[in-house]
């Protein structure tokens, strides 16, 4: 009993002492600036920006407008809508808006209809002039109405703990919007912040969506102790792949605008962190109530009897997480493979080798690594500190609400 309760104190101390240790030292001392890299000789002015509005607009009519490039060597065609602004300062009066979205070099038009809303933009340039121009297609209502399925479905099978789940979730929206994507704004160390902010959200989501109890105790210890694990690997493997945070056009966007020195190796590294908590407190949660529930059910069984059946579910959860984790950042990258599948003489190895894909590949194993560990991190805890006791007195909590 002394060497398991030894073995767990090492991994405690592990998690918590020496690989942030390691995250924090990689990540202050060999992070190159990004300032110096594929960064505009010539800067902008934010005052040389023109300020620009944005309305919500209906179309009362639809025009086409062709123009002939390079002396009639490239036609461009171009929509011309006649719309009535529905929000603003202006709402009720009637423009003309330019449809630039649609211009195409194969003369593919965008397809719009009378009576649909958009979104446009009223730009005021440095001559004074006003442009109205189409942004995008106004969809809130059809967001707001897939939400709505989406709560109602968590409060009709969830009950009270959905409720909670939906609590946690605005919350972790909330300490995304409120303090990590500030702070980062403002210049903070990336990593730094979100490994601030994951603990605030597993702090307090967890509880929301599972209760104050012990097995919610056990699930959060295992879900911090993996987590930690998970930062020091994401630091450790970017380091590795030599990963500097640039293989997507936001990051290129990012380092136009006043965000330029922002640190985008940590910025890598916090959305790796933040993708991998998404799916990490499902594990360790899982595993938890799997053990309570097979102890409930046999009392009997000892803590070795007690970790091997649990971990038997385990690996089942393993196989099908990881799959569902490589095709779910497959899904997201799907148009970058199709792009690399147009340029079939280029070498696979040369396509592995690149920023965009090798991101996502230590994303993928990142994160699927962390769940794997999970598993019997989370179980062992759940075995050794989950007592007959604790399990009896949550069933007859749940029975007395039940009844209530």
């Amino acid at each position: 009993m002394k060497i398991k309760y030894f073995i767990f104190a090492l991994i405690l101390f592990f998690s918590i002492v020496l690989l942030p240790t390691i995250a924090l030292a990689i990540t202050t001392d060999n992070i190159p600036k990004t300032t110096n890299i594929n960064t505009p000789t010539t800067s902008i002015e934010l005052t040389e920006v023109p300020d620009m509005e944005y309305s919500k607009a209906v179309i009362l009519e639809i025009s086409e407008e062709i123009r002939n490039q390079n002396d009639g060597n490239h036609t461009e065609r171009y929509q011309n809508f006649k719309v009535k602004i529905l929000s603003g300062t202006e709402k009720g009066m009637k423009v003309n808006a330019k449809n630039l979205n649609s211009t195409s070099i194969t003369n593919k038009i965008e397809h719009h209809n009378i009576g649909e809303k958009i979104v446009i933009s009223k730009t005021y340039l440095i001559d004074g002039s006003i442009n109205y121009n189409y942004v995008d297609t106004y969809r809130l209502p059809a967001l707001i109405i897939i939400f709505i399925i989406f709560v109602l479905l968590v409060l009709i099978f969830g009950r009270l703990k959905g409720l909670g789940s939906l609590l946690g979730l605005l919350f972790s929206i909330c300490v995304l919007g409120f303090f990590i994507v500030p702070q980062i704004a403002k210049g903070a160390n990336p990593l730094i912040i979100t490994i601030i902010g994951s603990l605030i959200i597993v702090g307090v989501s967890l509880y929301l969506a599972h209760g104050f109890n012990h097995r919610t105790n056990l699930s959060m210890l295992s879900t911090l102790l993996t987590l930690t694990i998970s930062i020091g690997l994401a630091t450790i493997f970017v380091h590795m792949a030599t990963l500097f945070g640039m293989g997507s056009e936001d990051t290129f966007f990012l380092q136009t605008t006043q965000f330029d020195d922002i640190n985008l190796q940590g910025l890598l590294l916090a959305g790796i962190i933040i993708g991998t908590l998404g799916v990490l407190d499902d594990i360790t949660t899982a595993q938890t109530a799997i053990v309570g529930e097979l102890r409930f059910a046999n009392p009997d069984l000892n803590k070795h009897e007690l970790n091997k059946r649990a971990l038997v579910v385990g690996k089942e959860h393993i196989s099908s997480l990881v799959n569902t984790l490589v095709l779910a950042y497959a899904g997201v990258s799907l148009p970058l493979f199709l792009l690399f599948s147009v340029y079939q003489n280029t070498p696979i190895w040369y396509t592995i080798n690149s920023q965009f894909i090798a991101e996502e590949i230590v994303r993928t194993f990142v994160g699927s690594i962390s769940l794997i560990l999970a598993v019997p991190i989370s179980t062992y805890i759940a075995t050794h500190f989950l007592s007959k006791k604790d399990i009896s007195k949550m069933h007859e909590n749940k029975f007395h609400e039940h009844n209530h």
